[in-house]
């Protein structure tokens, strides 16, 4: 669990994940979301440090589930598949349920969401895997 490939997967994770999430949800679509919401629950100044603490939390947690899927087969395309399919379970399956008790977004702005998870933990997954890769080898010979 706490392995070479798995903290640094979880480190390069969480750069990506930070940086990425805030030019997808915080500059790139935050006009198109303001339209699609029926409810603002936003706080007007986030707490930054509890998102990179949550940040952190879900990297290592995807991370060392990751090592234990992928079997030691890594690659971008592992790594995009694991991701997807995260996304897949946070964006659409939960993103539908949140959408059937809440009213947080109208269906349009919960099913992009939904669709821009599953590219972001998409991309988030490649960043993990080539991380394995790179480090997979070293500890091997170790």
């Amino acid at each position: 669990m706490f392995s070479k490939s798995n903290l640094l997967a979880t480190l390069a994770g969480f750069v990506v994940m930070f940086l990425l999430g805030y030019a997808i949800w915080g500059v790139a679509t935050a006009d198109f979301f303001e339209g699609h919401t029926i409810n603002n629950v936003m706080k007007d100044q986030p707490d930054m440090l509890m998102i990179a603490i949550s940040n952190l939390i879900a990297v290592f947690a995807l991370s060392t589930l990751y090592g234990k899927w992928a079997r030691g087969h890594h690659s971008a395309k592992e790594g995009f598949q694991f991701g997807a399919w995260i996304g897949v379970f946070a964006g659409l399956g939960l993103g539908l349920l949140w959408y059937a008790t809440s009213d947080i977004f109208d269906m349009t702005g919960q099913l992009v969401n939904g669709v821009i998870e599953i590219v972001f933990y998409g991309i988030i997954g490649v960043v993990i895997a080539l991380v394995y890769k790179a480090t997979a080898a070293k500890e091997k010979s170790a």
